[in-house]
């Protein structure tokens, strides 16, 4: 760790890095370790929010698109703060699963993540998905 952020707190390390279990009670406990991680790099509220939100549809995704109940079902989650910019990959190794038909009630993830970040890309590979979003921290100045 390096020296404290502005309330004297600890800077939390440049890197998160997590590799869970796709499924609904190990995505909340890693929302909550990611949102202590985003919490402790000195940024506003809104970005913080915006950097937890983003990255928890993806990982949400992962768990209900790309395993379909196979019980090896992981992903990655890898949150990385360089010079003034944050960047979250979210990476499964399943397969892509067509979204059903829900009348438009659901199958919006991908439009938030784009609304929430600044920039970000989705790469499907034979062995998975890749989601990674990007933040300018400059803009929350």
């Amino acid at each position: 760790m390096s020296g404290p952020v502005a309330d004297g707190r600890p800077t939390p390390p440049p890197e998160f890095r997590r590799r869970v279990a796709a499924a609904a009670e190990p995505l909340i406990e890693l929302r909550r370790a990611l949102a202590h991680w985003v919490s402790g790099l000195g940024l506003g509220v809104e970005l913080q929010e915006d950097v937890v939100m983003a990255s928890y549809e993806a990982m949400a995704n992962t768990a209900e698109h790309a395993y379909r109940g196979r019980p090896d079902s992981v992903l990655d989650v890898l949150a990385t703060i360089r010079d003034g910019e944050i960047t979250v990959v979210v990476t499964d190794y399943g397969t892509w699963k067509v979204p059903e038909d829900t009348h438009g009630l659901r199958g919006r993830g991908l439009v938030l993540i784009r609304s929430l970040a600044d920039t970000s890309e989705y790469t499907q590979r034979p062995d998975g998905t890749t989601v990674t979003m990007h933040w300018n921290t400059a803009r929350d100045r």
